[in-house]
């Protein structure tokens, strides 16, 4: 006789495809938050599912919860136009900080790329990470989004052939040369020396802060390494008046980030992107809700 599955079962096989579960739902949302109330949503449905009828948990669960993603996407669409500044993903702290054990993924949940999704549809980028990150065939995902399998080839190379057009060139960073090069960075941000801050800047650096109107911050990106590097100057000269404010260097996304706390409160992160031993673009994440989601680090998996 067969032994009918238990709820163990379903948690089990559930957890084991966690890391994998919630890299595809950050990866379609751009929001650890949201993330993990479609994980929670997807063991629900899962719960209640027979494994019996289960050939394959892995793609079973992966197409479970990209519908469940998809939902919300969809959902928060119009809550994203009416946004107040510019809206970033919520920056990530992952339980593994080596971003060279995997280019793909490192690249895939970084701050540029997560930014670049942006611009996909939601089909569009579903399809884009279930195969292009994740390696999904395209009849399982064309399940998983509800489309022919034809259909899905198109759109697949429409996704692909937009951000190959938009990505910029990506490298897995060297942890030792970026930490480095954030030291110098916040050493020239104290002192306030803006043509040392010009030296470590791209030409065509960005400062882009996201707030959502919340609290105060930038509303439109700040681009040039003189903008930018007097903007920040600026900053550091009022952030030096507050005597209680501590910053703290860790990693997220993936890229060295600058904690910013007021006494034990965290008020912001800047999460730094680096190319040529230059610094490209500064994200930074003012949003008291989006901060929320650093409370905890993540464990992320393409397997």
């Amino acid at each position: 006789m067969t032994r009918a599955p238990t709820g163990s079962e379903h948690a089990e096989r559930f957890t084991l495809l966690r890391p994998l579960l919630f890299t595809i739902a950050y990866e379609m949302l751009g929001s650890a938050t949201e993330a993990d109330d479609v994980l929670q949503d997807s063991y629900l449905r899962w719960s209640a599912v027979d494994l019996s009828t289960v050939r394959d948990t892995k793609s079973y669960l992966a197409q479970l919860v990209t519908r469940q993603a998809l939902n919300a996407l969809r959902a928060d669409a119009r809550r994203r136009e009416e946004y107040v500044g510019p809206w970033l993903p919520e920056p990530l702290l992952l339980e593994d900080q080596d971003p060279s054990a995997d280019v793909v993924l490192a690249e895939s949940i970084s701050m540029a790329m997560l930014v670049l999704l942006e611009t996909l549809s939601p089909d569009e980028r579903a399809v884009f990470v279930l195969r292009e990150v994740f390696g999904f065939d395209y009849g399982e995902i064309a399940q998983a989004v509800g489309k022919p399998a034809p259909t899905v080839r198109q759109v697949a190379h429409r996704a692909r052939e937009h951000v190959r057009a938009r990505r910029k060139r990506f490298e897995a960073a060297d942890p030792e040369r970026t930490a480095e090069i954030t030291a110098q960075f916040l050493a020239a941000a104290a002192g306030g020396d803006v043509e040392a801050l010009m030296t470590m800047l791209a030409p065509d650096a960005t400062w882009t802060a996201d707030s959502g109107g919340v609290v105060s911050a930038a509303r439109r990106p700040v681009v040039g390494a003189d903008k930018v590097a007097r903007a920040i100057a600026g900053l550091m000269r009022r952030a030096a008046e507050m005597a209680a404010l501590r910053v703290e260097t860790v990693t997220c996304n993936g890229a060295p980030a600058v904690l910013l706390y007021l006494g034990d409160q965290l008020e912001g992160v800047i999460t730094v992107e680096i190319a040529d031993d230059k610094i490209t673009n500064f994200y930074v994440m003012r949003n008291p809700r989006k901060l929320a989601a650093l409370a905890t680090a993540r464990d992320i998996s393409r397997g």
